[in-house]
């Protein structure tokens, strides 16, 4: 069975997040992309072609039977945060008719993201906070109160930067009241970084060096879950769950940019139902 006949697929979170709270990570199968991003790469800014992005994420939108279109955001690794009860409401609606279409001729035309932004918040029920990955710890946080989500791109030059912290900081609720779920990310045993990196990142934080195991070629292998672990219980935030999901090594599910370089990527999403 070719890869396009599969039905796109997604893991969920195991966290004891409130009714209210709705949240995916998805697999790489179940698009249209051909290799190297085959199949369901949900990234358009990665050389594949745009209407197989599209269609991609439209797949998406209908199978995980999504509110709306996922806000996606212009990630640079940088801390910005975007409040997307700030932007106003997509046609999701509009933007999927037009990739309907995809075998037919003509092209599809890329939508605009928010941004630049690596992180994002709502309180209003179905805007879907979307974050790209493909090795990168995406992070997914939720109000135990059911009211406000929010989603954060936590690579090492954005933990460095502090990227966790300053999204911590912008939300409308206290940290002791919010929990986290970490998604799936390069794991410590495939994450080999320099000297410069583990001081980028022990400048923040000073404590970090049980996160680095120094390798037999004068480098480290960093272990980004502990990191972010570190980062949030930090700001307050005590109720962490998920992790231990590799990028890297599970070649069948993820993409992974450490091993093959030009890949497509897996999108994490939290939202609000309406209850």
């Amino acid at each position: 069975m070719s890869a396009s006949a599969l039905a796109p697929d997604w893991l969920v979170p195991e966290w004891p997040a409130p009714l209210t709270v709705r949240a995916l990570s998805t697999l790489r199968w179940g698009g249209v992309s051909a290799r190297p991003y085959a199949s369901l790469n949900l990234g358009d800014h990665v050389g594949d072609l745009t209407r197989a992005v599209a269609e991609n994420r439209r797949r998406l939108v209908e199978a995980a039977r999504l509110p709306a279109e996922p806000r996606w955001l212009t990630q640079v690794h940088g801390t910005a945060v975007a409040d997307l009860d700030a932007v106003g409401d997509l046609d999701a609606a509009a933007d999927l008719d037009a990739v309907a279409d995809f075998e037919g001729p003509g092209p599809v035309a890329a939508r605009g993201s928010i941004g630049p932004a690596d992180a994002c918040f709502t309180r209003r029920p179905h805007r879907v906070c979307a974050i790209l990955t493909a090795d990168c710890m995406p992070i997914l946080l939720a109000a135990e109160s059911g009211d406000l989500v929010a989603a954060v791109h936590a690579g090492w030059r954005g933990l460095a930067d502090g990227v966790i912290e300053t999204l911590v900081g912008a939300l409308p609720a206290p940290p002791a009241k919010l929990m986290a779920w970490l998604g799936p990310a390069i794991g410590p045993q495939h994450f080999e970084v320099g000297a410069e990196v583990r001081e980028a990142l022990l400048r923040r934080d000073s404590g970090a060096g049980e996160a680095f195991t120094a390798n037999a070629r004068g480098r480290f292998m960093a272990d980004l879950g502990q990191l972010a672990r570190r980062r949030l219980e930090s700001k307050g935030v005590r109720r962490i769950y998920g992790g231990g999901r590799c990028t890297f090594a599970e070649g069948d599910r993820f993409f992974s940019y450490r091993r093959d370089g030009v890949t497509g990527r897996q999108a994490t999403m939290i939202w609000l139902d309406s209850g």
